[in-house]
């Protein structure tokens, strides 16, 4: 990575949708040189994807929580059996496996606190390897948009 493609990752981030010209010329480089560099970061497997940021609000969603759960026993199977059956349930935007007290952090969003608790209810704690979990309601979320490449 160097300075050039830290700044592509900047623009990008910011704005998925600009054109390789428009981007190259934000940049001061040739489109060709952008468009390769662009190739290249996604080659590398910097680059993703591309996403739309969707107002959770507008989806009917918007009560958020963290999860934090434990599981019993600890095995590759049970890990990935709860990774594929609660990482597809629709209030699930997001799971981390978690290093601590917890096993794992998920992140759902609802229509309300009663589906919240529906959800903890009816899938969650239904589960035979869940042992415990507690949940965090987030009042307000701040997410930084444009991440880049840290010191050494």
């Amino acid at each position: 990575m160097d300075e050039l493609d830290s700044e592509i990752i900047r623009n990008l981030q910011s704005d998925a949708r600009l054109t390789n010209r428009e981007l190259a010329r934000r940049l001061g480089v040739a489109p060709s040189t952008c468009l390769e560099r662009v190739r290249s970061l996604r080659e590398r497997g910097v680059i993703r994807g591309y996403h739309a940021d969707v107002d959770l609000g507008a989806l009917n969603r918007p009560v958020q929580a963290f999860v934090a759960a434990r599981l019993r026993p600890m095995s590759r199977p049970v890990i990935d059996g709860f990774k594929a059956a609660i990482g597809t349930l629709p209030e699930v935007t997001a799971m981390y496996v978690v290093a601590g007290d917890d096993d794992f952090l998920i992140h759902v969003a609802v229509r309300d606190l009663e589906h919240l608790h529906a959800f903890l209810i009816d899938r969650l704690s239904r589960r035979r390897e869940v042992i415990s979990f507690r949940s965090s309601v987030i009042y307000e979320a701040m997410r930084n948009p444009v991440l880049t490449e840290l010191p050494r």
